[in-house]
């Protein structure tokens, strides 16, 4: 049975708001007061404080929209078509500028939009691209004629699909699931347009024994 992998927007938690590092040495002497105006005096010196501390989170509130809108997106893994290097319910960041300023490459590990449902993203491994010539013989695949040497799918998730030598058009992208023997992915829809790939997956943040680099 094929499976797809379907990803989840994650919503990003504002940073803790942080004080300066030298705020404890940049504040100003504090004279002892008269004991009638312990009072008055309490609340004049925690008004800067509490006008600091509100820009502080106004600050890191902006700071994590620009990177979530503009940069990273973190997002939840559904379902087990990427196994081993990505599992069901990881969180990850994935890269949104790195498409926009650069290009494509083979064994990326790229989010598109599902071909046949724009509310759908994918999260695959990128085999060949427009202008490769490809096919499968029994699990084993051909890019320009070289048997791909594939150390990311363990023995136990090959399988034996066939697919016919085809050439992939230009801004096209040949993708495919690690978990080959569940995946469905071009060899089911055939490639993804270049205008439908909008992340590269970065970084796995959660759950800590997963935490790493993507590859």
């Amino acid at each position: 049975m094929s499976q797809a992998e379907d990803l989840q927007p994650h919503p990003a938690s504002a940073p803790s708001p942080e004080l300066p590092p030298d705020s404890g040495a940049m504040v100003d002497p504090l004279q002892a007061e008269p004991a009638g105006h312990s009072n008055d005096s309490a609340a004049t010196a925690l008004r800067p404080w509490t006008s600091s501390w509100a820009r502080d989170i106004l600050v890191s509130v902006i700071v994590s929209a620009f990177i979530i809108v503009f940069l990273y997106q973190p997002v939840r893994v559904e379902g087990t078509s990427m196994l081993p290097m990505l599992q069901d319910e990881d969180r990850l960041f994935i890269n949104k500028i790195a498409y926009r300023v650069g290009d494509i490459h083979h064994l990326d590990v790229v989010v598109f939009l599902y071909p046949h449902d724009h509310s759908k993203s994918y999260i695959k491994r990128v085999i060949a691209v427009g202008g490769d010539r490809l096919r499968i013989d029994h699990g084993q695949v051909y890019v320009n004629g070289e048997p791909l040497k594939e150390g990311y799918v363990p023995i136990r998730y090959e399988d034996e699909r066939s697919q016919p030598e085809t050439v992939i058009p230009p801004h096209e992208y040949w993708v495919m699931g690690d978990h080959r023997n569940i995946s469905s992915d071009s060899r089911d829809f055939g490639p993804v347009a270049r205008d439908l790939i909008y992340g590269k997956a970065a970084f796995v943040y959660w759950p800590v024994d997963q935490m790493g680099v993507v590859r």
